[in-house]
């Protein structure tokens, strides 16, 4: 007779995977992918680093899905503004604003997430995201578009260019030093209404959902 996992093994070995990408993102937010270590992670998540490597045959496969796990929960933060009530534009701001702003919050760990040079396999696996994000923009500036807002416009440049302006604004090699909340404060503005310009908006009332910036993982 074949051996079959109970459910409970099941939700065992699940509710274990899910500590050990939790724990690369702690590690990870604190000393950046290049000094993270498999056997810091191990400790992180209170495993073994075998038990690691059980999950992730290499250092490369579990940076790269603790990569996946973040992205994923930032989009789908986006995904609700996009499908929140509101004019496209409105919704196209609060949008940015608040990838801007949870960028800011955890600035370490955006910077590993989504600019600090990795292995190819975690490259990959932010090229997908970061295209999730683009077509996010996409639709609501297509939006923009239909209801008159915004002008017409070749939308998928013009987010693949909100995508690298918030990238390179925020945490690339480029992006300015704001140190203190007010920085903080005025680099995003600064951003979100460059974006809004670069899309032929003007900028709309700040109604920024807060119970989305304030989402944690």
């Amino acid at each position: 007779m074949a051996y079959r996992r109970t459910q409970q093994i099941e939700e065992r070995l699940a509710d274990k995977r899910e500590r050990i990408v939790k724990a690369v993102r702690r590690v990870v937010g604190e000393v950046g992918f290049r000094d993270a270590q498999v056997t810091m992670v191990a400790a992180a998540a209170g495993v073994a680093t075998g038990t690691v490597y059980r999950y992730f045959p290499s250092k490369a496969e579990l940076f790269a899905e603790a990569v996946s796990a973040n992205s994923r929960h930032e989009v789908g933060v986006l995904q609700e503004i996009v499908a929140a009530d509101g004019s496209p534009v409105q919704r196209l701001q609060d949008a940015i604003r608040v990838f801007a702003s949870r960028a800011l919050q955890a600035k370490n760990l955006a910077y590993a997430m989504i600019a600090e040079p990795a292995e190819a396999e975690v490259e990959a696996a932010r090229l997908v995201y970061r295209r999730a994000f683009g077509k996010l923009f996409q639709t609501l500036i297509e939006q923009g578009v239909r209801t008159g807002e915004l002008p017409a416009q070749d939308s998928e440049a013009t987010s693949a260019c909100i995508v690298g302006a918030l990238i390179e604004g925020l945490i690339g090699p480029l992006a300015p030093d704001a140190a203190k909340p007010t920085q903080e404060t005025r680099l995003v503005d600064t951003i979100v209404s460059f974006c809004l310009r670069a899309v032929g908006a003007r900028e709309a009332k700040v109604t920024t959902l807060r119970t989305l910036q304030d989402r944690r993982a």
